[in-house]
């Protein structure tokens, strides 16, 4: 293994706001567009994209669309396609700080995107859980505002540890937390409970309605961001086109209502776009309902868009 794209530099929080540091995953999303549902053992007509992505990634690139100036990534990537995810991110203004993996692939997710632009993620995580605790320094915090942790680390013991560490060391220099639970899927592997006490305390936890779901068992959104609200310090469940609920200390304490989006052509994405402009808005200093909303504009140019990256 090696590591490519420099440690930042300096100490305390950079002019400006500070730096958003992202522990995450890169993979190679292969986007599938059927007009039609897929036919069994025959051929389906479809237009098939390879873009790169990953949910940390597409967070990372997102918050620099949306004017955050210091924006780094730590993941993992397989030796095939390191060098392309590299380029990818440093067009979009994120500073890599990849693993290369020499025994594992790039993670790659198949997503399958329906006529009404939802999708149906198939998920190899190749390299992206293999992230280990070596590859973590405390001083990659180093000008950072804000840690952000993508939740599919969590769900494997290497990428889990370094993700701890991460968290850890975030607490003791008191650098604000955010982790978006990833998947519901995954989670209802996991399970709730291991998951709510990896994250405990967070100041931020960013589920969409089927993950807040999953991680309280209550069916109505509001019921489950106001219980994760005692978990976390603030919670935003997004709702896709009917916006997001903002909760804390057990409460809701908003309802901020989605952009307006013309001809959605793919929701693979948006709502890592949403987590990115939230969080950039954030470290710029709007307030919860401000930033709130320019991640609502961010997810809406997402759905406009093939892929999980703005281009």
């Amino acid at each position: 293994m090696s590591a490519s794209g420099g440690t930042p530099g300096g100490n305390g929080r950079a002019v400006g706001g500070g730096g958003l540091l992202v522990v995450g995953e890169v993979v190679t999303d292969v986007v599938v567009r059927h007009t039609s549902a897929p036919l069994h053992g025959t051929d389906t007509p479809a237009r098939i994209t390879t873009l790169p992505g990953g949910a940390g990634a597409n967070v990372a690139c997102w918050a620099a669309r949306s004017g955050c100036r210091d924006v780094r990534l730590l993941a993992r990537a397989g030796a095939d396609s390191a060098a392309w995810h590299r380029a990818a991110l440093r067009r979009a203004g994120v500073r890599p700080l990849l693993g290369v993996d020499e025994d594992a692939p790039t993670g790659t997710v198949v997503a399958l995107v329906d006529p009404s632009s939802e999708r149906t993620f198939l998920t190899d995580s190749g390299a992206v859980l293999r992230l280990s605790p070596g590859e973590w320094s405390p001083s990659l915090l180093d000008g950072a505002a804000r840690l952000h942790v993508s939740g599919y680390l969590l769900f494997a013991p290497t990428s889990r540890a370094t993700a701890a560490l991460a968290l850890r060391d975030a607490r003791r220099r008191g650098v604000p937390v955010s982790v978006d639970p990833a998947s519901a899927g995954f989670l209802a592997g996991a399970g709730a409970p291991a998951f709510l006490d990896l994250v405990e305390g967070v100041d931020l936890l960013l589920p969409n309605a089927d993950e807040a779901r999953e991680l309280t068992g209550l069916p109505d959104p509001s019921d489950a961001a106001a219980k994760l609200s005692r978990h976390a310090g603030r919670v935003a469940v997004t709702l896709g086109d009917r916006g997001v609920l903002l909760a804390a200390g057990g409460t809701v304490t908003a309802r901020v209502p989605a952009a307006p989006v013309g001809a959605p052509v793919d929701s693979t994405g948006a709502g890592d776009a949403f987590t990115g402009g939230f969080l950039a808005a954030l470290i710029a200093g709007a307030d919860d309902v401000s930033a709130a909303a320019a991640g609502c504009r961010a997810g809406a140019e997402a759905v406009a868009l093939v892929g999980g990256r703005p281009v």
